[in-house]
């Protein structure tokens, strides 16, 4: 035990000396194997692809005996998955990929980079597979399209699971018939699919010390993982921000979010807060969409529909200048993103709450600008129709008479006789001279007011 400790504490000080110079150290003459491990919980996309990427070239810097990534992802975009395996297939590092915990999955892309890996491992629960291209919303594409999409990862796959002397055939199965795998079913393929089954990490680990693996080059070497040191990389601040809203769903969110806060600012200026909060959540979803398939006629109809909602306050429509940003609005939101891969589109659940929340607010607002126009004036000549009074002198038909109405004495003419003292309503304004008739009894008098 004691020996172990110092051979661990001896290879933490090798890997601390080399890091800090900048030269690279191997195996063979380190007094215990180093092993970088990563995590890689996330849709394929050029965040995930970097991590992946920069782990690999510090195990080459550093000389570990191996990587392994544990893999749980959907699937992703197919640009950043062949430079994973590009980088892949070229590192001096032998890279283990290992799908798990039980009951996780790596699908579409993450299939293709499991079988790319000099070692491919599944935990109990787990499947691959299901890498076959498809439209935005999951449905078929045209013909051509999807002949030509098919046939190129079909390829690629074979490519790959070749040079692994991995089941071509199955993998071929998994792009062209969307087959998924389970573990058993991965591994008792002939050939397999896989390598091997294991719980965890440490037990892959224990499973593959003392095994030799063809690398993709067809070179053989063995790799000792007894006592080694598993050293975690982790993701920086930067990636893992980017990592947790590079999500289409979340961007998408963020995207709303920040142009309601803004539209609620340019309908009541003022009110600071929604502002902020609106130019906060555009500016980080901005960031996301620069590692996303972002389609910008999609951007363009949001954005133009933000705009005729924010007119539709300023301009009395009656409605039509809100339905049309609404409608503008859902079908942005439907093309926002450009992927064939259902894991970066966005879900209808998604799209149709933010934009019935906008509808709402706008058939609101609508209602109470439509309602104003129904009020009568409250100032004014406009205002004093309606108003109540008393008739100072009396007021026969064809002639005038002066009645005290809203604090005022004012000219006023009738159609029928009013004699002094009665209670009069005024019914139409003429410049300076009022038309009034017969007040009710029950009326309330301006005068007095």
């Amino acid at each position: 035990m004691g020996t172990r400790l110092v051979r661990r504490l001896a290879g933490v000080a090798a890997l601390v000396a080399a890091s800090s110079t900048g030269a690279a150290w191997y195996h063979e003459s380190s007094p215990s194997p180093v092993i970088y491990a990563a995590d890689v919980d996330s849709i394929i996309h050029p965040v995930s692809a970097q991590y992946m990427i920069d782990t690999m070239d510090r195990a080459d810097r550093d000389g570990a005996v191996l990587v392994v990534f544990t893999l749980r992802t959907p699937g992703g975009l197919v640009d950043s998955t062949r430079d994973i395996v590009t980088h892949m297939l070229a590192a001096r590092t032998p890279v283990a990929i290992f799908v798990g915990p039980s009951g996780a999955r790596a699908a579409s892309a993450g299939f293709l980079i499991t079988i790319a890996a000099d070692v491919a491992a599944m935990a109990p629960g787990t499947h691959i597979g299901a890498a076959h291209p498809v439209e935005g919303a999951g449905e078929k594409m045209d013909d051509t399209v999807i002949k030509k999409a098919a046939e190129d990862v079909a390829a690629y796959a074979r490519t790959l699971a070749g040079g692994r002397h991995r089941n071509v055939e199955l993998a071929e199965a998994a792009v062209r018939e969307s087959r998924a795998f389970t573990e058993s079913e991965a591994l008792g393929a002939s050939p397999p699919l896989i390598d091997l089954v294991a719980a965890d990490v440490p037990e892959l680990l224990r499973k593959l010390d003392g095994q030799s693996i063809t690398r993709f080059d067809g070179t053989q070497m063995v790799v000792q993982t007894a006592d080694a040191l598993v050293v975690s990389i982790q993701m920086n601040w930067r990636e893992r921000l980017l990592s947790a809203i590079a999500h289409p769903n979340i961007a998408y969110l963020l995207l709303t979010l920040g142009t309601l806060g803004l539209t609620i600012e340019l309908w009541s200026p003022g009110a600071v807060l929604p502002g902020v909060a609106g130019g906060l959540c555009l500016l980080l979803a901005f960031f996301a969409f620069q590692i996303l398939p972002v389609n910008y006629a999609g951007v363009l109809l949001m954005a133009f529909g933000v705009a005729l909602l924010v007119l539709e306050v300023k301009v009395t429509s009656y409605g039509v200048l809100a339905a049309g940003g609404i409608a503008s609005l859902f079908f942005g939101s439907m093309i926002l993103m450009d992927s064939s891969e259902p894991a970066l589109q966005l879900s209808l659940r998604v799209v149709l709450p933010p934009v019935i929340a906008v509808a709402g607010i706008a058939a609101f607002l609508t209602r109470l600008a439509v309602a104003s126009q129904r009020w009568p004036s409250a100032t004014g000549l406009g205002g004093m129709v309606g108003e109540v009074g008393r008739a100072v002198t009396a007021i026969e038909p064809g002639a005038t008479g002066r009645v005290a109405t809203h604090g005022e004495l004012w000219t006023a003419s009738a159609a029928e006789p009013i004699a002094a003292g009665d209670a009069v309503s005024v019914t139409a304004v003429e410049g300076l001279r009022l038309t009034v008739r017969k007040a009710r009894s029950d009326s309330h008098v301006g005068e007095d007011r």
